[in-house]
């Protein structure tokens, strides 16, 4: 595991591994972990039965943790209808 993540990284990172629509890549993007060391780091933090739960989600289908298995149309990390954050408030739409 890398040694330079801070606790809040990691935490992030088992936040956006859950989601199913956040691919690794984006993972590695913003944190420069790999999908390796994103596995790793999900067994070491989760129980046994949860980390299997996870992994059996995230190689089937259903979830789209590869880009390979999204819609090609599909070329951003972040969903259109996200609202941004702006000097720490939420911008009104």
């Amino acid at each position: 595991m890398k040694q330079d993540l801070s606790e809040r990284d990691i935490n992030r990172i088992i936040e956006m591994a859950w989601e199913d629509r956040t691919p690794f890549e984006a993972i590695e993007f913003q944190f420069g972990t790999p999908e390796s060391e994103v596995i790793k780091i999900m067994r070491n933090s989760l129980k046994r039965k949860s980390f299997n739960l996870w992994r059996k989600r995230v190689n089937s289908g259903v979830s789209q943790k590869h880009l390979k298995k999204r819609n090609p149309e599909i070329d951003r990390f972040k969903c259109t209808r996200q609202r941004t954050i702006t000097h720490n408030k939420i911008s009104k739409r």
